[in-house]
């Protein structure tokens, strides 16, 4: 069974920093692309950044360019979002994802297979 699990969320300061894990089971990172994607109250999902096992190229959307920095561990079968210098506007949930395709092949946010729950990030003073 596939299972995509996030932790690492929380509540942090403006300025402040985070790390999330995907933990995935059931499948490979060889999967292809993993994700990151959140969702703010009232908003559409927004793709926040991707890594592809077959060429190893990042993805990350203008908003968290120079901010966040998404990596995996294959050992571990685990891929992380560090973000930093965090504003108020980061806030959401962020759920990882799965697709059989490269990042730079993703169009759409429904091309993802598999979906984690979801993990909290708030930042407020």
């Amino acid at each position: 069974q596939v299972q995509l699990v996030e932790s690492g969320g929380g509540l942090v300061q403006p300025g402040g920093s985070l790390r999330l894990s995907c933990a995935a089971s059931g499948f490979t990172l060889d999967y292809d692309a993993i994700g990151w994607v959140r969702q703010a109250p009232g908003k559409e999902r927004e793709g926040v950044s991707c890594i592809s096992s077959s060429d190893g190229n990042t993805h990350y959307a203008d908003s968290v360019k120079g901010r966040f920095t998404i990596s995996r561990d294959n050992a571990k079968n685990t891929v992380y979002l560090q973000m930093n210098s965090l504003k108020p506007e980061d806030t959401a949930v962020y759920f990882c994802a799965a697709a059989a395709l490269p990042c730079d092949t993703i169009d759409e946010l429904d091309e993802y297979d598999y979906w984690g729950q979801g993990t909290q990030v708030t930042v407020s003073s």
